[in-house]
């Protein structure tokens, strides 16, 4: 590689050169600048897709970031005291594809290691939202290394990084010692009108605000432009009251191409005490270009050949060229966050080795955070539950559960949108406290009646290293929907906690009885929603939850569950495979199947009582988790569920969406069609058909079907 070119060299082969930045930046700021500028357009060109417009205005801010203030290391782009980078308005991706290839940052490898190959290639930014390519159309987390979290949706990424600045807050409250302070890296985010339009930023700023996190810092790119056009049609928030009034440091910068003004920002915020900042930076979306720069086709649209060349033309740039990197822009990058980021985590490793021989058990500690796993006897404080006939709701045995299991796992921490008393998920041991501005070792989170923002938040947490969780009811997990979504497109192992599951809700009524919201979670590929029957399978399925790769989701009961007698029926143990059998059909091989999650293997079990007098052998599986059971082989399917038994019968306090998959077009239903009513648990189970007698009834229609040969 060659030495970086000096200003003269780059004037002589750049003559005309316009970068938009003051007359004292270097030529070679301004090259490189513009670098990310046309590989932005050429790369959304290409795919005639994308959004360069917002590339085209933040190539500055993003290279004053990185260059003059980020602490990041392209050749190790996962060491753990590195500042976080957050492209909120994901759209404008290629503005972070061009900055991963420009500095040379490494691909990883499954355990996080530098492979000595690029992340992002200049074949990846010709491939720009191509099929394989590291440059998909949004960044995605565990695709592309130097992607902190996969962003698109828009608001998600910086509530994102409120959960990561709670996180550098709680980890150096617990790890750090004098003269070895481990953590003290900072958060950047970079959003745009429709982030800050989206009510998820105001949730998560507000609670940024509360908790002072002065680690925190969103850039907002103030273009005043939206998909249908000005933002006046729609907006006109005096975003820096807004957030004055949240607590936060709000500083602005009045020319996005202003370098120094930029870094000034940046400082001033690094030197804030108590607040996080917001930055705003007044930008023009489409910059240099002709008849596009100010308008909603810079936003959204490939700006076409003829502006494009127009564009380099503005720039200075040689109009023909595409995918242009010249000489000397490589270089530079590496002088700047290359040679910083070496530098900086060189010292943290060196650090980090003198910290593990003075205080070896938490250097241990932080190992097994770093690598994602979890500490050796985490599941040892789970003992069984003694049989009882009026048992718990199930969010009871499920706080007893959480507090076992976050007794060992020192990094697991969470909260509630202020429901912790009904959903049972506050930490009660010693030392568990709450996290707070002053206290950010408690591992209680109070999220406020924030639903929205909670779940990014607890990805943000998870994205940390940190085993975070988040609880509310079962009804408002349509506020978190997204989050939700993104966790399992991440592979986060976060742990949603929802209680008052079902129409056992009673009084609260139809409002507040979760109706379709368990088969809409089950529709989601690759999380894993567990809705455990007795105290027993809470353990299990928390036990399950704890190992799955990925999120998982625990929907549990308000009302008391009795907890059986596992002498009598089958072992709970079997939640590990996603179904098992509950109780065995008596006298001979099934002539029938009850199928039951949750409160309602009770009724199963009562069913088949009633049908044993008759002289009906009806098995009882109890299937607290769909998804795992999809996991095992067929012949431990076909153990549980004989293809041989077509009389089939689904019985769960919610909508039948998917349960035609296990009960087959000969099979019944007993499961919600309409909305709840509100009336005392018992009177509304009655009036919906979830009594026993109804059971029977739906097993009775199931076998008569067969008997006449089946559905035709």
């Amino acid at each position: 590689m060659s030495v970086a070119a000096a200003p003269s060299d780059v004037t002589k082969r750049f003559p005309n050169l316009q970068a938009g930045t003051p007359g004292d930046v270097s030529a070679i700021d301004a090259l490189a600048i513009n670098t990310i500028r046309t590989l932005s357009m050429d790369a959304v060109q290409a795919a005639n897709s994308g959004h360069p417009g917002t590339p085209m205005a933040l190539a500055p801010v993003a290279y004053a970031l990185w260059q003059r203030v980020m602490r990041f290391d392209p050749a190790d782009p996962r060491w753990p005291g590195r500042d976080r980078f957050v492209l909120s308005n994901g759209h404008a991706s290629m503005l972070l594809y061009s900055m991963l290839h420009l500095s040379g940052t490494q691909e990883i490898d499954k355990a996080q290691k530098p492979t000595g190959k690029p992340a992002v290639a200049l074949d990846d930014l010709k491939g720009f939202r191509q099929l394989h390519t590291r440059c998909p159309g949004h960044p995605e987390h565990g695709w592309t290394a130097g992607v902190e979290t996969t962003t698109g949706p828009l608001g998600q990424g910086v509530a994102n990084s409120v959960g990561m600045a709670m996180a550098e807050k709680w980890l150096a409250a617990r790890y750090n010692r004098p003269g070895f302070e481990l953590f003290n890296y900072r958060v950047y985010a970079i959003c745009g009108d429709g982030c800050m339009m989206e009510g998820i930023s105001g949730e998560a700023g507000s609670l940024a605000g509360h908790l002072k996190l002065d680690n925190l810092v969103w850039l907002y790119d103030n273009n005043h432009i939206t998909i249908e056009g000005k933002t006046n049609l729609a907006y006109n928030d005096d975003a820096a009251v807004r957030y004055l009034g949240y607590g936060w440091n709000v500083l602005r910068v009045g020319d996005a191409n202003d370098l120094d003004a930029i870094e000034h920002a940046l400082k001033t915020a690094e030197a804030t005490k108590g607040r996080p900042t917001l930055i705003i930076v007044d930008s023009h979306i489409g910059w240099g270009a002709p008849t596009r720069q100010d308008t909603k086709e810079a936003h959204g649209e490939p700006l076409g050949d003829e502006e494009i060349k127009k564009t380099k033309r503005f720039y200075g740039w040689p109009e023909d060229a595409k995918f242009l990197v010249p000489e000397g822009v490589l270089d530079r990058f590496q002088q700047g966050v290359g040679a910083r980021g070496r530098e900086a985590s060189a010292a943290w490793k060196k650090l980090f080795e003198s910290y593990a021989a003075k205080y070896p058990k938490e250097a241990a500690e932080l190992r097994v955070v770093f690598s994602g796993g979890l500490p050796d006897g985490w599941d040892k404080g789970l003992t069984p539950f003694p049989a009882d006939a009026k048992g718990a709701g199930s969010r009871v045995s499920g706080g007893k559960v959480l507090n076992a299991i976050a007794q060992r796992v020192p990094w697991m921490i969470g909260g509630a949108a202020d429901l912790a008393p009904s959903t049972k998920t506050l930490l009660t041991f010693d030392g568990a406290g709450s996290f707070q501005g002053e206290t950010p070792t408690g591992r209680n989170l109070h999220f406020g009646i924030r639903e929205h923002a909670m779940g990014a938040v607890v990805n943000g947490l998870a994205l940390s290293g940190l085993r975070a969780y988040g609880s509310g009811f079962l009804i408002f997990s349509d506020y978190m929907r997204g989050s939700i979504r993104l966790s399992s497109i991440m592979e986060l192992p976060v742990m949603y906690i929802f209680t008052h599951d079902s129409i056992g809700v009673g009084e609260d009524g139809p409002t507040h009885q979760p109706i379709e919201q368990i088969p809409g979670m089950r529709a989601l590929p690759g999380v894993c929603v567990f809705r455990p029957g007795d105290a027993n399978e809470v353990v299990e399925c928390y036990r399950a939850a704890m190992t799955f790769h990925g999120p998982s989701i625990m929907a549990l009961s308000r009302q008391d569950l009795p907890t059986l007698d596992r002498a009598k029926f089958g072992a709970a143990a079997g939640c590990a495979r996603g179904a098992y059998v509950l109780s065995e059909a008596e006298g001979g091989a099934p002539q029938a199947i009850v199928i039951a999650t949750g409160s309602e293997i009770h009724l199963a079990l009562e069913a088949q009582a009633l049908l044993a007098k008759e002289g009906v052998r009806v098995r009882v599986v109890s299937m607290p988790c769909w998804e795992l059971f999809e996991r095992q082989d067929e012949s431990y399917r076909e153990q549980v569920l004989p293809t041989a038994v077509r009389a089939r019968t689904a019985v769960e306090m919610a909508a039948d969406f998917g349960w035609g998959r296990w009960v087959g077009l000969d099979g019944t239903t007993v499961c919600m069609r309409s909305f709840g009513a509100s009336a005392p648990f018992k009177v509304v189970a009655k009036h919906f058909g979830f009594e026993a007698g109804k059971v029977v009834e739906a097993v009775k229609a199931s076998m008569a079907k067969v008997a006449k040969g089946g559905a035709r």
